[in-house]
């Protein structure tokens, strides 16, 4: 009878080996792909916001129930333009104002300019700040000093100067001014002995340590007081609009408007008492009538 000339250390050091091939089996790596956009989430969000506070401080209810012709040619180049253009459109509807595609049809054209929308952005560094250190050896590249900050804060600002003005068509007289409106929008990072950034600002709700809610009242912005002017949604508010049925008189009935509740719904015809309904719902087919020839 032949035998395995197998000894006991070449049967551990086989079974030492399939375990590690077994483990290299199991074990694996993956990776995900992440993208980045060409203008970061914070820069939009700079801009878009500053344009907001400047266009909802803007009142344009003198031409409410007026034909109106939105003139938008000055605006060209502008960053964010079409954001710019919607944000306005939409404050001339909500302040009751017609838009009219066609420019004859307008009694009225509201002409807007920009004097600026962009950012800006500021850094302050306690501590050492990133150095070159130039090679003395001929042939060795320079040396790199690293930052090394006690205490580091980032100031970025988004500006939006935006002025719009009417003049009726017709005659070519001036109607309405808005003057310049200027709002500024912040987001504020800064860092403490490493730890951080802690994030705060316009754009922000309170404080946040990457992506994370701290309360910090002390640095929190205080709430604007109420200028007593008439409530008119703004821009980010929810608004509702109940379309006026027909004319009145001839004159055009100006839609109104609640940024607090929605409008009452529509009552069902089955549910009130003697009324028949117009049309029956398709919850059941043993709901619909008999149909017959």
């Amino acid at each position: 009878m032949a035998r395995f000339p197998f000894s006991r250390h070449s049967v551990r050091n086989l079974a030492t080996a399939l375990v590690l091939a077994s483990a290299l089996l199991e074990a694996g790596c993956g990776t995900t792909r992440v993208t980045d956009t060409t203008r970061t989430a914070t820069e939009q969000l700079l801009v878009s916001n500053s344009i907001d506070q400047a266009i909802s401080e803007m009142d344009f209810t003198i031409l409410a129930g007026k034909p109106v012709y939105f003139d938008s040619q000055y605006l060209d180049g502008v960053t964010d333009k079409g954001y710019l253009i919607a944000s306005l459109q939409q404050h001339l509807l909500a302040s009751g104002c017609l838009l009219q595609e066609d420019k004859a049809k307008a009694t009225y054209v509201v002409v807007a300019r920009a004097g600026a929308v962009g950012t800006d952005r500021n850094e302050l560094l306690f501590g050492v700040p990133q150095l070159n250190i130039p090679s003395v050896v001929p042939g060795q590249p320079a040396g790199l000093v690293p930052e090394i900050p006690l205490a580091k804060k980032t100031d970025k600002k988004g500006v939006a100067k935006v002025a719009v003005y009417a003049y009726n068509r017709v005659t070519g007289r001036p109607v309405w001014q808005s003057g310049v409106h200027q709002a500024l929008s912040t987001a504020k990072d800064t860092w403490l002995l490493g730890a951080g950034p802690f994030q705060n600002g316009t754009v922000m709700d309170g404080t946040e340590k990457s992506g994370q809610q701290v309360q910090v009242p002390l640095v929190e912005e205080g709430e604007k007081e109420n200028s007593g002017k008439p409530l008119l949604p703004s821009v980010t508010q929810a608004a509702y609009w109940q379309e006026p049925a027909e004319p009145v008189g001839g004159e055009i009935k100006v839609a109104k408007h609640t940024t607090l509740e929605p409008p009452p719904p529509i009552p069902n015809p089955a549910n009130v008492p003697g009324k028949n309904p117009a049309i029956t719902p398709a919850a059941s087919v043993s709901q619909l009538p008999d149909l017959k020839p």
